[in-house]
């Protein structure tokens, strides 16, 4: 699965490889909240099965999430609190990465660092635009 996974899709085999296997999986039942906004963030999650909400702080739905998405590595990259809450929408598989296991993953593949940080500023770029109704 983690070929399709566009953060993923240009690694090499080899990393392909060492990322599955430090990857758990991680089922969720519907209405499970995955992770909670301001809490301690020490996992990053691919969905493999189901689907899943992000909930800002306001209570408002500011992405949905579907297989081969990921969330979580924001507060892997910055060590900070979680910035949403996830919420899972049907019954979900996820497989998760613990947070040394993502960090040796950047240093030694650095094209993986440069995805985050891209999908992190589109993200943000979403988020400053006024909602339009």
């Amino acid at each position: 699965m983690l070929p399709q996974v566009p953060l993923f899709a240009d690694l090499p085999p080899r990393y392909l490889k060492r990322l599955g296997d430090r990857m758990e999986e991680q089922r969720f039942m519907e209405g499970a909240s995955i992770v909670r906004y301001g809490e301690p963030g020490d996992t990053f999650f691919v969905i493999a099965e189901g689907e899943a909400r992000v909930v800002s702080m306001g209570g408002r739905v500011v992405n949905r999430l579907r297989p081969g998405d990921f969330f979580g590595e924001i507060s892997l990259l910055d060590g900070g609190p979680r910035t949403a809450t996830v919420v899972a929408e049907t019954p979900i598989r996820t497989f998760a990465l613990s947070r040394p296991a993502f960090r040796e993953l950047i240093e030694y593949e650095p094209a993986v660092a440069v995805g985050l940080l891209k999908h992190a500023s589109m993200m943000l770029r979403r988020l400053e635009r006024p909602a339009s109704g």
